[in-house]
């Protein structure tokens, strides 16, 4: 069994020791709310970049995050599907709406850190700017992220653009998936760029592509490359970095271009795009020393190790196998055992795949593998498939893991983005809008090209510290918090009327999409129809939850679950509202045994 080579993740990745910051901070901030002490100003200048956190090692404190990528032929509907999940302890969940328009010439505007809002550089606005809701634009473009952090020396102090600018930056001046490379390029060039390493999944109606950054230290810019995903196959990414080799240019062939030809990148035969510097940056730094074609973006800017391939690769692996059969022979590299053993950037599925198996897809605790988190005992009596923080224990001077899913408590809100080639561009995208624990959580359609957001998911309804009765984060962290203290027996009925609702809204989403098509060919403005079927999915989800809320409260109180019949609790036949006898369910054998081996001595009886 590997260890942990603390030393080299400090080195590598400057993860503990942020890691360690983070808690820290968090204490005092808690300390400093309860005591109702006045120094809350001075803790909001200590820099806490929650984004800039080198998660190659799962333990991360921060944003950890999934991301899919399916291919147009890849799919059942012939969208092209990316997923994300916002994975932090501190991200609120609603939904982000930015209005887009014309603009004023000469017009700045300031670039914020999208970690924790502090001023960064201002640049000039473009004309035209389109609207956006969280991470997709009103023409169906879509941009996810996830943080792979890499060589901790090239994230630059200096105030440039970081990685959640150029996303929101891309969306509203780009219409495909080419453009928003091409901004992304051009930006970083021209202003530079402050974060640590990100993998971007950009897709528009046609094309899915990946593309992997990281900065240059105090020299200005970024070295990146992208990649087109082929039709028919999927990718994925988890907080590292999965570039490796990748065809060059050459005089003969457009299939690959630097960033000194990006002016071709809209040439259809172009499937691959990188800064001209990736390589001869890498040399300039000693981080390689190969043959030009060996260079491997992953290996030179953000080396595989033990802590990399089990927190995040695994969650790739899991995906992976989840869709082809063939992926268990990557087992021990998922585990860290067999670095060496190092998963494809894409595959191809054994079927396509719909957007309800996408869906699922996000839904993952390693069922059925040896990483299985409903199995061991730090599941407790009734299979909880959460740890809580931090990740890494020791004992006995042994150092150990829990493993880091892809479902896990502490996501903000996550989405699954389909764009659609044969719809009307205001109804390109589709994006379904889900918050907290992926694994319960309900994935609501939402039309990117609405004009408003619903109440229940829009910004300033309620925050991270402040409760809103009125709140889709807060309502559905009420049922999931709840649900940990029997989950065995809670998840259930709430995967239930998941099941029920999302069925429902795929089936409905396509009755609708015939009706905008029908609207659309008339020369109708369909945006108040979608504004509409978008808002209303939000309300029936956020009543059946406020239903299922009280369903699980009565049900289970009390360690006890109440007798049903036909959909309702069983009555004692001499007292309205009381009550028959609840079930009250022994723990599983195996809790017994633990709890013998820790206090059997106290707790026998004696005859």
């Amino acid at each position: 069994m590997l260890k942990f080579d603390f030393a080299e993740i400090k080195q590598r990745n400057n993860l503990l020791k942020q890691r360690n910051n983070f808690l820290i901070l968090c204490f005092i901030f808690f300390i400093l709310i309860f005591a109702e002490i006045k120094l809350l100003n001075a803790m909001k200048k200590l820099r806490l970049s929650i984004f800039i956190l080198a998660i190659t090692a799962f333990f991360s404190q921060s944003f950890a995050c999934t991301s899919i990528l399916v291919t147009r032929k890849a799919s059942k509907n012939g969208s092209t599907i990316i997923t994300y999940a916002a994975d932090s302890h501190t991200r609120y969940g609603d939904l982000y709406y930015l209005p887009g328009g014309v603009h004023k010439a000469g017009e700045m505007i300031q670039i914020f850190d999208y970690g924790d809002g502090r001023p960064l550089i201002q640049i000039p606005q473009v004309e035209r700017t389109f609207t956006i809701v969280r991470n997709a634009n009103e023409v169906g473009l879509g941009i996810t992220e996830t943080t792979f952090g890499g060589r901790a020396e090239l994230e630059s102090k200096t105030p440039a653009i970081d990685y959640g600018s150029l996303i929101r930056l891309a969306l509203q001046r780009a219409s495909n998936a080419r453009e928003a490379i091409k901004v992304i390029a051009e930006l970083t060039e021209t202003y530079g760029y402050c974060s640590s390493g990100e993998s971007f999944s950009i897709a528009d109606d046609k094309e899915v592509w990946i593309m992997e950054i990281i900065g240059k230290g105090e020299e200005k810019g970024a070295v990146w490359v992208a990649m087109k995903i082929p039709e028919g196959y999927i990718s994925a990414h988890a907080n590292h970095a999965r570039i490796t080799t990748f065809p060059l240019q050459t005089k003969k062939s457009f299939k690959s271009i630097s960033s000194k030809s990006l002016k071709n990148i809209f040439r259809p035969e172009v499937e691959v795009v990188y800064s001209h510097d990736v390589i001869t940056f890498a040399r300039k730094k000693g981080y390689f020393n190969g043959k030009d074609e060996e260079f491997s973006f992953s290996d030179t800017y953000a080396p595989i190790n033990f802590s990399a391939a089990r927190g995040c690769e695994s969650r790739v692996w899991s995906i992976f196998r989840r869709c082809n059969s063939q992926m268990q022979q990557y087992e021990d590299y998922a585990m860290g055992l067999n670095l060496q053993n190092r998963m494809p950037l894409w595959i191809k599925p054994d079927k396509q795949l719909s957007v309800q198996d996408v869906m699922e897809l996000m839904r993952d605790h390693f069922q059925g593998t040896k990483m299985d988190m409903t199995q061991d005992i730090g599941a407790g009596p009734f299979s909880c498939p959460y740890r809580w923080r931090p990740m890494d224990f020791k004992v006995g001077g042994q150092e150990y893991v829990h493993e880091r899913a892809i479902s896990t408590q502490q996501t903000g809100f996550s989405m699954v983005i389909e764009s659609r080639e044969h719809m009307p561009k205001e109804a390109k995208g589709l994006m379904w809008f889900g918050v907290d624990d992926t694994y319960s959580t309900v994935y609501m359609p939402i039309y990117t090209g609405l004009q408003e957001v619903s109440e229940h998911l829009k910004e300033g309804n309620g925050a991270m510290i402040e409760y809103s009765e009125t709140s889709m984060f807060w309502l559905f962290n009420f049922v999931t918090n709840f649900a940990y203290t029997r989950y065995s027996d809670m998840i259930k009925d709430i995967r239930k009327e998941q099941k029920r609702l999302e069925d429902s809204f795929v089936s409905q989403a396509n009755a609708f999409d015939k009706q905008i098509l029908s609207l659309s060919q008339q020369g109708k403005d369909i945006k108040e129809a979608i504004t509409s079927f978008s808002n209303e999915k939000v309300k029936t989800t956020f009543n059946t939850w406020t239903k299922l809320k009280h369903y699980l409260l009565v049900k289970y109180i009390d360690g006890n679950i109440k007798k049903e019949k036909d959909g309702k609790f069983l009555e004692s036949p001499y007292r309205k509202g009381q009550c028959v006898m609840p079930d009250q369910p022994q723990y599983p054998a195996k809790w017994y045994e633990v709890i013998v081996k820790d206090n059997g001595e106290v707790l026998k009886v004696v005859k």
